[in-house]
């Protein structure tokens, strides 16, 4: 299911909003789309631009069950299977013969039918001059450093560990550059580093199928191509670059170019916690060409916002659900929106031990590097409900007992509140909750009764 396929369906299912006006990429289509967060909205009329803009199509786990044809309490399990057994990708689609170049606006001309087909659908166009002010990136908040694309996949092939995907915010600074925010010893900035003095090839694809925008946000082992997890949640055409990259087919746009080695000042910008992330020096990418679907549509994504975080945070629950299990019987994890979907997570198991709860919280840990406090619970707490995981806790816990603090530990360097230091390994102190009904025997609780749910 392509972008155009998922709005469409969104539409008859009565979650689309479209708004016809005229809106204006500086700070009024983000602001329109966090008023209604949570559902998709397709602004058809952009000033400045003659592309549509699409924003929340992330925004709730539904839209994720129904681009992946399954349930949406069912999601983390598609996306555990995908991980555990990523498939080969087909082969790829031909590169686009020359002569079907053309400018915007795309609403004019139309390519001959018979080309339909022929050609991967990011590569219907081929944009004779690179100008990526005439596609609208958004400008999301006042004090943002200024217009970014928020939705953008880079995909790069390393000499060593092969091709990886991973987002990137970029920061438009002319026609040809933006400035990437690249993290810290990930895969696309260890790769960067190692490159030569041309610096990195890149193809940047903004406006992917969800299934492939899912896998990109994944942690897979060091070699695995994020595109064979996306192959393993749906069938997934690439297409080769004139760099040699390989791409989703069914992209909306692609920017082709080099992460050079030249530096400049990136952010401020709002991040998954809703927090502002701090000014970097961040690298520069040149962009040599651009191409894109006829009927493009560019898709932002609200920073901070439901779809942000769902993105991030859904993906780690199979890493941490497939750690966890490799301890104690897991069976399901909620990386929770209280905790901007990244920091804070939820685990339920089936307890089989005395001690099952505070493996499962080391184990959590290990599957998600940037988790700072995890609940484990019964398999008879809801734990999509706060309520019910709250009341776990109150009941079941006692700090003395079922309390573990990890000082000085590797973190995130979204957590406003963590120790940072410039080019080093944000540190912060975790913390388990181990809200599991203790076992005052080896065989289970003395008295099961006193901790059973009544209402």
């Amino acid at each position: 299911m392509d972008l155009h396929q998922f709005i469409a369906a969104a539409d008859t299912a009565g979650y689309l909003i479209t708004i016809d006006r005229e809106v204006d990429p500086y700070l009024e289509a983000a602001r329109l789309a966090a008023e209604i967060d949570g559902r998709p909205v397709l602004f058809r009329r952009v000033k400045g631009s003659a592309l549509p803009v699409v924003v929340g199509v992330c925004s709730d786990r539904r839209y994720f069950g129904m681009a992946l044809d399954v349930p949406a309490d069912r999601v983390m399990f598609r996306l555990a299977e995908a991980l555990a057994a990523p498939q080969p990708l087909p082969t790829p689609v031909p590169l686009l013969r020359q002569g079907q170049d053309r400018l915007f606006p795309v609403e004019e001309e139309r390519l001959p039918s018979p080309l339909r087909g022929e050609v991967a659908p990011c590569q219907e166009i081929v944009e004779p001059e690179v100008n990526l002010e005439a596609i609208p990136f958004l400008t999301h908040y006042a004090g943002d450093a200024g217009s970014y694309a928020s939705a953008a996949v880079a995909f790069i092939d390393d000499p060593e560990t092969g091709p990886n995907a991973s987002y990137h915010r970029l920061l438009r600074l002319d026609r040809t550059r933006v400035a990437a925010r690249l993290v810290e010893r990930r895969g696309t900035e260890s790769a960067w580093r190692k490159s030569g003095p041309d610096g990195l090839p890149v193809a940047i694809c903004i406006g992917l199928p969800l299934h492939v925008l899912l896998a990109a946000s994944m942690a897979p082992p060091a070699g695995v191509d994020e595109l064979t997890i996306a192959q393993a949640l749906a069938p997934t055409p690439i297409v080769a670059c004139a760099n040699g990259i390989r791409v989703p087919a069914e992209a909306e746009f692609v920017l082709e170019g080099r992460i050079t080695h030249e530096l400049v000042p990136e952010g401020p910008f709002v991040d998954l916690t809703g927090t502002y992330d701090f000014r970097r020096m961040q690298p520069v990418i040149e962009i040599d060409r651009v191409t894109h679907r006829r009927d493009a549509i560019y898709q932002a994504l609200l920073p901070g916002r439901l779809e942000h975080r769902l993105l991030m945070g859904m993906p780690r629950e199979p890493t941490i659900y497939a750690e966890v299990n490799k301890v104690v019987r897991c069976l399901n994890v909620h990386i929770t929106p209280g905790g901007a979907s990244w920091l804070h997570a939820v685990v339920q198991i089936a307890k089989q031990a005395p001690d099952d709860g505070k493996k499962a919280i080391e184990a959590a840990f290990r599957g998600h590097g940037s988790l700072k406090h995890v609940w484990v619970v019964d398999d008879d707490v809801k734990i999509f409900d706060p309520n019910d995981v709250e009341w776990a806790v109150a009941t079941r816990f006692q700090a003395d007992r079922d309390l573990v603090v990890l000082a000085d530990q590797p973190s995130s360097s979204l957590d406003p509140s963590a120790h940072h230091v410039p080019g080093q390994k944000s540190r912060t102190a975790k913390m388990g909750i181990d809200a599991t009904i203790y076992w005052d025997t080896p065989g289970g609780p003395r008295d099961p009764e006193a901790y059973r749910k009544m209402a």
